[in-house]
């Protein structure tokens, strides 16, 4: 009810008002003018007072309220119209300030696709997003937001990604890529296959966790709220003091006056909602002013490798070949085999043999030995496809040593996929997964911003991580865990006091209770995928790993600023108190003094929302 903005003009204009009649000679009219403004304040006043108390809240708006009572009752109308204008202009102030810095998240909620043109046989027709099925075809025009995840089945599309991931240029799609839900068509029409119905699409599920920011308040932001608790006895007891050794009730309505601070305290607020906005720009999605908080406190950071610091997307980097067969040839024959298994591996072969538009065969009794190889019979050749050490169990007399010959090493993030033809070993095929783009960097940024620890959580084999902690610059490594050793290391670490608070980041999906364990979990969701946990904190929606720093650094610069705000506002009110309790700050220029110490800390929390 305070942040009516009508109410700071009802209380200019009765200051106004009572200054011109009281310049006319109309001394008592002016007070009438001057009591109608501080009364018109007075009364939502005591309302909201009075809701705060029955929630058990000791508000500082009730500093005001003894203030402004006792303005009116010593016949101070114009220092209680001046008290009644900073206590209404201030939450007018404080609600503009804190629309403008939740600006991004709000135009994030705001440009959720609405409808969609789905094709109905040749024609189309107009639906909303809610009813569209996985499996519609739908046609995605020039400038329209694309209404939910799918494939693109035209040739390309064009799409600019920057209210998801905060890129300016636009990307594109190639037929049979992804698209997600939320980007902008930014070239020619092109179709989409859905592959999610918009309530489970990328774009829904960011605007879930941007409504769960808006009401998410941080920790400090409640311990602000408390000083309350103490900052009003105290005001009373200076007050009280003040009014005994003088003998005159005004010293005391003057140190009440400047004892008012209720944007002060709203700075807190405003300051970690601005980090939310600033993050939001960056394309870090964070839950609320309390992780931001826990964010700005963080000693350790545990990453995992596949999709975090890696792209979690292996690609072909070489085909060494042992036997008269091409690489082609070799790489079509395990393809085709592979198009039968579950490893995570297979699906990178079938891609690379698809690049290079091999024709692929349909295998027959295939059997696999699920996570070590998988072997079958393809235009009347057996092919084997797996580790040296399964080769070698299934008859590849010396596969070892021959693969050796030609080590290239298992790098950073690199495997090898042996294939052995009719009992021979053919080719080694060497699969790559390229480090992230900001990860070599990541780990001396986190340690820039003071963060003490940073490790390598990962369930891959401890040759493989730590060559991927090298190559990053990481010293802590543990290699091999599976998802309750991943829970056992963040509960080991947030058991130590000097590594609180304890960050994990993955990819959200088997790294969940990992996220769920930590002070501040933090999913990775980069282009072409969706964000499949909302058990993280934070979800950042660029390929890039450094946003993993720059949102402990926003943490860090929201928290020192909030910090600042309430913490040099409440000196500068301390001091003005005592200036007024010995008879140097009378009533009104106190309030004036005020109003200036209430606006700048404002204006001061908004810093957050800059780099």
């Amino acid at each position: 009810m305070l942040r009516d903005r009508g109410l700071p003009v009802v209380a200019l204009g009765s200051i106004v008002a009572g200054g011109a009649l009281w310049l006319s000679g109309h001394e008592n009219s002016a007070d009438i003018a001057w009591a109608v403004g501080a009364v018109a304040v007075l009364v939502p006043l005591v309302i909201s007072t009075a809701r705060a108390l029955l929630r058990g809240d000791v508000g500082v708006d009730a500093i005001a309220l003894v203030a402004i009572v006792w303005a009116l009752a010593l016949g101070e109308f114009l220092a209680g119209a001046i008290v009644a204008l900073m206590m209404s202009g201030g939450a007018a102030l404080e609600a503009w300030a804190d629309g403008r810095a939740r600006r991004e998240l709000r135009l994030l909620v705001e440009r959720a696709p609405r409808i969609a043109h789905r094709y109905v046989g040749e024609s189309l027709e107009e639906v909303q997003v809610e009813d569209l099925l996985v499996g519609d075809l739908v046609s995605v025009r020039a400038g329209e937001i694309v209404p939910a995840d799918g494939t693109v089945t035209s040739r390309e599309a064009v799409l600019d990604e920057s209210a998801l991931t905060g890129e300016a240029l636009p990307v594109t799609i190639a037929s049979h890529g992804q698209a997600r839900s939320g980007t902008a068509n930014a070239g020619d029409t092109f179709d989409l296959r859905i592959t999610a119905p918009a309530a489970q699409s990328a774009y829904a599920a960011i605007v879930r966790l941007v409504r769960s920011a808006e009401v998410d308040r941080a920790q400090f932001t409640r311990l602000a709220d408390r000083y309350a608790a103490y900052f009003l006895p105290f005001s009373l007891a200076v007050a009280g003091l003040a009014w005994l050794a003088s003998g005159d009730p005004t010293r005391g309505l003057a140190v009440m006056v400047v004892a008012t601070p209720c944007p002060l305290i709203l700075a807190a607020p405003i300051a970690f909602v601005a980090g939310l906005s600033r993050a939001a720009r960056a394309g870090i999605i964070v839950k609320g002013g309390g992780v931001l908080e826990r964010l700005g406190t963080a000693r350790t950071v545990l990453l995992d490798k596949t999709g975090t610091l890696t792209l979690g997307e292996p690609k072909l980097e070489e085909i060494i070949v042992y036997g008269k067969l091409s690489a082609d040839h070799v790489l079509r024959l395990a393809a085709s085999i592979d198009q039968m298994s579950t490893h995570v591996l297979a699906e990178s072969l079938v891609s690379a043999a698809a690049a290079r538009e091999l024709a692929l065969s349909i295998p027959t009794g295939v059997s696999e030995d699920a996570g070590r190889g998988i072997v079958g019979t393809i235009d009347g050749s057996t092919v084997a496809v797996g580790s040296s050490g399964w080769l070698e169990s299934n008859g590849y007399i010396g596969v070892r040593e021959r693969a050796r010959e030609h080590d290239t090493g298992e790098g950073a993030g690199r495997a090898k996929i042996l294939v052995g033809v009719d009992g021979a070993l053919a080719a080694v095929i060497v699969m790559g997964d390229r480090l992230r783009p900001g990860a070599h960097t990541l780990a001396r940024e986190l340690q820039s911003l003071g963060v003490t620890t940073v490790a390598l959580v990962t369930g891959d084999r401890a040759e493989i991580a730590e060559e991927v902690a090298r190559t990053a610059g990481i010293e802590h490594v543990y290699s091999e865990q599976t998802p309750e050793g991943k829970l056992d290391v963040v509960r080991a670490t947030r058991d130590r006091e000097e590594m609180r608070n304890v960050v994990m980041v993955g990819d959200g999906i088997n790294d969940a209770p990992a996220l769920a364990l930590a002070d501040v979990g933090i999913a990775i969701a980069g282009k072409g995928a969706t964000i499949s946990s909302e058990t993280a904190d934070v979800v950042i929606t660029v390929d890039n790993a450094n946003r993993v720093a720059l949102s402990i650094g926003i943490g860090q610069r929201s928290l020192h600023i909030a910090r600042q705000s309430v913490g040099y506002g409440l000196g500068l009110s301390v001091a003005a108190m005592l200036f007024a309790a010995f008879g140097y700050l009378p009533p009104v220029w106190g309030a004036l003094f005020q109003e200036v110490i209430d606006v700048a800390v404002i204006l001061n929390a908004l810093r957050a929302l800059r780099a």
